[in-house]
């Protein structure tokens, strides 16, 4: 089958298209994480928005034989900016929608149509979105459970700004080695 001719290039721009603004809304939710005092959310959500940059472009990519306008009819989040915790919220229910729905079914008429590369394009990326959700989640009960700064038992903390580890239930308010606040700890994780 021709890609220019299928449905499987409309799902490819559809696709595009979410990716692009789920980036952009990922940069605008960095910011108010930022601003709230989430340095570590703040960073999870530009990373997130540069994956999701990476999406896009693999998605594009195969479009590239096209080389003309296609037309195509699709529903996009509009314009809300909440607080981090609505953020979160809206993030991982984007997540959801495109792992959980949008991608097997777009997988599905890929292979339907002979585009087995392409296919796979949408089940390996609608992987990763379903870990994208799952760590919006736990952030979200991070904050829910006032817990993104405090834990139950002795934990070592990182200050995202200098690197000073400190062990305790809490991270400091004030970081002892460069002065910065408590916003720019995070849960020390050697994965390494």
């Amino acid at each position: 089958m021709d890609l220019k001719k299928s449905e499987t290039s409309k799902n490819l721009l559809k696709a595009f298209a979410g990716e692009s603004q789920a980036r952009m809304r990922y940069t605008y939710f960095a910011s108010v994480a930022s601003k709230e005092g989430f340095k570590q959310i703040q960073a999870i959500f530009q990373e997130t928005a540069d994956n999701e940059k990476e999406h896009a472009e693999i998605f594009f990519k195969y479009l590239d034989e096209i080389g003309e306008a296609l037309e195509i009819t699709a529903s996009y989040p509009a314009g809300r900016i909440g607080t981090t915790a609505e953020n979160l919220l809206a993030a991982a229910e984007g997540e959801k929608e495109e792992w959980g729905t949008l991608y097997p079914e777009f997988e599905k008429t890929a292979r339907e149509e002979g585009f087995d590369n392409i296919a796979d394009s949408f089940k390996e990326i609608a992987e990763v979105e379903e870990q994208h959700e799952k760590r919006y989640r736990k952030l979200l009960e991070n904050i829910k459970n006032n817990s993104v700064f405090k834990k139950d038992k002795v934990i070592k903390w990182k200050c995202r700004n200098c690197g000073y580890i400190h062990e305790g239930k809490e991270a400091p308010k004030l970081c002892p080695a460069c002065k910065h606040k408590q916003e720019y700890y995070e849960i020390l994780a050697e994965n390494y």
